[in-house]
């Protein structure tokens, strides 16, 4: 293909995990796979799972992938506007890849106009460097008390006067509602932007669904582009949601708190689809089980964590794992929460204060307003420490102390993180411990699964993109039809 037809080709949902973040990976892959230079861009983005970009920038964690998915580096430009909640009701704004402020909703509704320059400064970049940017809109267009200011759906297809496709979930149920009665909360200006629909996650027979797309296309005059089956056993990068795991009887036994604030999950996918691992999150309400391995994960809110963890009774129940020999892992916001406390002066996340964190680490961390953000690579400080170890930094908090001058990691050149005297503890700043596949494993024989199996989670990862790209190409012939005609 020479080129694509439509420079800018945004996706929106009838609803919030629609299929739209998937679409817009599908459609990249396919596009690059046929020549086209392409690149995923998202205005405005609401997650606690981030990634690092190669100009130093923190984007959603979903367009990170659909940069894998479009053979580019992700940049910061692909998600200009990125919101990470750390309350019900505020967010720290993040504007091309850089914090900004922590506004509550009312205030981040005023700066929506500041925001949109950005979001149409960083489109404008794209298209000059790129032949096609495929973009993928925020939770629904129908959201009738978001419409005021959008910069995430129809208001961005407005002002850059794209096409969209409509994706709607028939998994879920009530598949034709949800696409009607969208498109009526839709002005006639936006209804009209509306290329075609897209129905995703069908499995059974298609023979009984054709009359429901009969009627959709006479009730509404717009094509169904494409039906999408449901694909099982998929490894890609999830932006909100935790992926449901199953349990495997007799697997080495690895738990991760679910705090309320936890951010980056993606750091266990690694874990979720190693066949020797039971990985279970346990969440608020559930009893604590036994574990070989107990992770803390990162965290939007350490110390409102922290407090998390005290309530529901995680602090007895970690020392009690200690005590009969189990490991313990702190990732980022986890590992800030195994020293003796948390002190954030400056009110960073929330009220000035300082909480007692864990106790387990003779260190102390204290947050500030500047984040490092950082793509780095290193070794292991300890056992076999010709390992290689990768990942990104996403934190707020320096921490000191005694636990410090023993690493658990030598990155570029200077101590990660930290290695309890017993050896039973390691803490770290270091997203995506697991990515690797030879630390992985090494990470998983300190913990106690001694010969673990090797998982490439980057070429499941890519053998995932090119499964939904092949599900995909009816959408893109018709699209390509469509252009033609």
């Amino acid at each position: 293909m020479k080129r694509f037809p439509y420079p800018t080709l945004m996706v929106q949902g009838t609803t919030s995990d629609a299929g739209k973040s998937t679409l817009v990976a599908a459609l990249c892959r396919l596009l690059w796979r046929s020549g086209v230079k392409v690149a995923p861009f998202k205005p405005q983005n609401m997650a606690l799972n981030s990634a690092v970009t190669s100009d130093g920038g923190e984007i959603g964690r979903a367009q990170a992938l659909q940069a894998i998915a479009a053979g580019v580096a992700p940049h910061t430009d692909f998600n200009p506007v990125l919101l990470k909640p750390s309350s019900d009701i505020g967010a720290q704004v993040i504007v091309h890849g850089r914090v900004r402020a922590e506004m509550d909703a009312r205030d981040y509704h005023q700066y929506k106009t500041v925001a949109m320059q950005a979001v149409l400064e960083s489109h404008a970049r794209l298209r000059q460097q790129y032949d096609a940017v495929i973009v993928e809109g925020a939770g629904s267009p129908a959201e009738i008390n978001l419409r005021d200011r959008d910069i995430a759906n129809m208001g961005f297809a407005e002002a850059v006067d794209c096409p969209v496709v409509l994706v709607a979930d028939i998994d879920r149920g009530g598949v034709f509602a949800h696409i009607v009665g969208t498109l009526s909360c839709l002005s006639p200006s936006e209804r009209g932007r509306i290329i075609g629909f897209v129905i995703n996650r069908f499995r059974g027979d298609i023979g009984l669904l054709e009359p429901g797309l009969e009627w959709l296309e006479r009730e509404t005059g717009k094509p169904v582009l494409a039906v999408l089956p449901y694909l099982h056993g998929l490894y890609l990068d999830a932006e909100d949601a935790v992926q449901p795991v199953a349990p495997r009887a007799g697997a080495f036994r690895v738990v991760v708190p679910s705090y309320p604030r936890m951010s980056n999950h993606t750091d266990f996918d690694p874990l979720r689809v190693h066949p020797e691992i039971n990985l279970r999150y346990v969440r608020q309400g559930e009893a604590i089980p036994g574990a070989d391995l107990i992770v803390l994960p990162g965290s939007k809110n350490t110390r409102a964590d922290l407090a998390w963890l005290r309530e529901h009774g995680w602090f007895d129940a970690i020392r009690r794992h200690l005590r009969y020999g189990g490991k313990v892992i702190g990732i980022c916001g986890g590992f800030q929460m195994l020293g003796a406390s948390v002190a954030d002066p400056e009110g960073v996340e929330g009220a000035p204060g300082t909480s007692q964190a864990l106790g387990l680490l003779d260190m102390s961390t204290t947050l500030a307003g500047t984040k490092r953000l950082a793509q780095v690579s290193g070794e292991f400080a300890f056992g076999q420490n010709d390992i290689p170890i990768d990942g990104y930094e996403i934190h707020m908090g320096v921490s000191e102390g005694v636990a410090m001058a023993h690493p658990a990691f030598c990155i570029d050149g200077r101590g990660d993180g930290a290695m309890s005297a017993d050896g039973q503890i390691l803490g770290t700043y270091l997203h995506g411990l697991f990515d690797n596949p030879r630390a992985c494993a090494a990470l998983l024989d300190w913990a106690g699964l001694h010969g673990a199996q090797e998982v490439d989670s980057a070429a499941l990862r890519n053998a995932s993109l090119d499964r939904i790209a092949d599900a995909a190409e009816p959408l893109l012939a018709r699209l390509l039809e469509l252009a033609a005609r």
